[in-house]
């Protein structure tokens, strides 16, 4: 199993599994599933482990045995240190055997994916393939013998389904859900997706002209003559309401004329 690891990131798997008191193999199967997501989650079945497991960066920890605390414990301490390694860079994969041919040498020519390394995840559906490497950020499609890589940006792909129409039969979903490849930067590789529908200069040279209509001028004489006597009708109408209370002695004669006064002065 300690083939596609580099001899220190087994050495690393190793003493972590001795720490924990469990089987390199198991260590090292936690530790693929790991990787498919940057060490954030993993999705594992590893019967040593108790079966079907689930962990997720952050405290979520479950296992087959799910009353076992003893085992929980010991898969979230089993997780937590491994993402810190593959973190930490502690944890990689080994890179591919360099061929030379008559451009000099490329890295791993023997797959359809270039010189991006060892993919994390790959597969195909429907004519098209796919390989994830999460450790560089990269999605690589290859559909109809071309090939496009996508740059990931903060998405960490982990789950791969079949996709009803669109550019390509597969969909893809990261932490954020479907992942939008129309969003991705292309790094390399034919952009197959949508293009924008061109814009029709006809149409927009052939649009009537806008018709202005000069609107009559405003007569603020008309507006300042409203509103003055609109605050006379305002005043004396009050003025009125306190010669009532002077007449019910509810307000002094003094207090009558102080107010009548006050009112008169903001004519």
């Amino acid at each position: 199993m300690n083939s596609i690891f580099t001899d220190a990131s087994f050495q690393n798997m190793t003493n972590v599994a001795n720490r924990y008191g469990v089987s390199t193999n198991a260590v090292t199967d936690l530790t693929q599933a790991l990787m498919r997501s940057n060490g954030t989650m993993a999705q594992f079945n590893i019967s040593e482990l108790g079966g079907g497991g689930q962990w997720m960066q952050g405290g979520m920890t479950m296992v087959g045995d799910m009353f076992n605390n003893q085992l929980k414990s010991t898969v979230d301490g089993l997780c937590v240190e491994l993402s810190n390694l593959i973190n930490q860079g502690g944890i990689q994969y080994k890179p591919l055997p360099k061929v030379e041919n008559q451009n000099g040498f490329q890295s791993g020519s023997g797959n359809w994916w270039g010189n991006l390394g060892f993919p994390n995840s790959t597969g195909s559906q429907n004519g098209t393939s796919y390989a994830i490497f999460s450790n560089i950020g990269r999605l690589a499609i290859q559909q109809n013998g071309k090939v496009t890589v996508f740059d990931t940006l903060d998405n960490q792909i982990g789950g791969v389904g079949q996709q009803q129409g669109g550019n390509y039969s597969v969909t893809f979903t990261s932490q954020y859900g479907t992942v939008d490849l129309s969003t991705l930067p292309i790094v390399s590789g034919e952009d197959n997706r949508p293009k924008p529908a061109p814009v029709n200069n006809n149409i927009i040279q052939n649009q009537p002209e806008p018709i202005f209509v000069e609107q009559a001028p405003v007569n603020t004489n008309n507006n300042n003559h409203n509103n003055n006597s609109a605050l006379e009708e305002d005043i004396f109408m009050k003025i009125e309401k306190l010669a009532d209370l002077k007449k019910k002695d509810i307000l002094s004669v003094e207090e009558f004329e102080n107010k009548k006064a006050e009112l008169l002065s903001r004519l």
